[in-house]
C-alpha cells in the first residue's frame, strides 16, 4: 500500500511502516495529484542489502496503470505531472523487496480547470429571433 511509504520528510526513518513485495513480484505505487507538478527528485529507502530497490521506472500520466501496461518508459520532462507511477522491478537478488520511504521534490501549481461552455451558433439568422421595431418596413411594388 502506498499509503505506508508516502510519508513526510521527518517521518523518513520510521521504519514500522513499509512495503514489502512476495517473491518473484514487482512493486507499482500510482499516484495521483490534485494539481500539477514539475518533479525534481524522487528517494527511495529500503532495508540496507540485497533487498533494496534495483531498478525504478516512472512513468508520468497514466492514471490506474497496471503491471500489464508498463512498458518501456519514454524519455520525458517531469513538469505538468497530475499522476505519477513508480515501477520497481528488481532488487538486489534477494527474494523480497523491502520499501520503507518514497519522498518527492519538486514545485505544485494549483490545475486549472475548464468548465464546460454551452454556446449556440446560428448557421443562418432567423428574422423572427431578431424583432426590430426601428426598421420600416418595404414593399417590392415598383410604381
Amino acid at each position: 500500500d502506498g499509503k505506508l511509504v508516502l510519508k513526510p520528510w521527518d517521518q523518513r526513518t520510521d521504519r514500522e511502516k513499509f512495503v514489502e513485495s512476495d517473491a518473484d513480484e514487482e512493486l507499482l505505487f500510482n499516484i495521483p495529484f490534485t494539481g500539477r507538478v514539475k518533479l525534481k527528485g524522487i528517494v527511495i529507502a529500503g532495508e540496507d542489502g540485497e533487498s533494496h530497490p534495483a531498478e525504478m521506472r516512472l512513468y508520468k500520466n497514466i492514471p490506474h496503470m497496471s503491471f500489464d501496461t508498463c512498458r518501456e518508459p519514454e524519455i520525458a520532462r517531469f513538469s505538468n505531472v497530475n499522476h505519477l507511477s513508480v515501477h520497481i522491478s528488481r532488487n538486489f537478488g534477494t527474494e523480497y523487496t523491502w520499501v520503507y520511504y518514497i519522498g518527492l521534490r519538486g514545485e505544485y501549481s494549483q490545475a486549472h480547470r475548464h468548465e464546460l461552455t454551452i454556446c449556440n451558433y446560428e448557421v443562418s439568422a432567423n428574422p423572427a429571433d431578431h424583432k426590430v421595431d426601428s426598421i420600416i418596413p418595404q414593399t417590392n411594388v415598383i410604381s
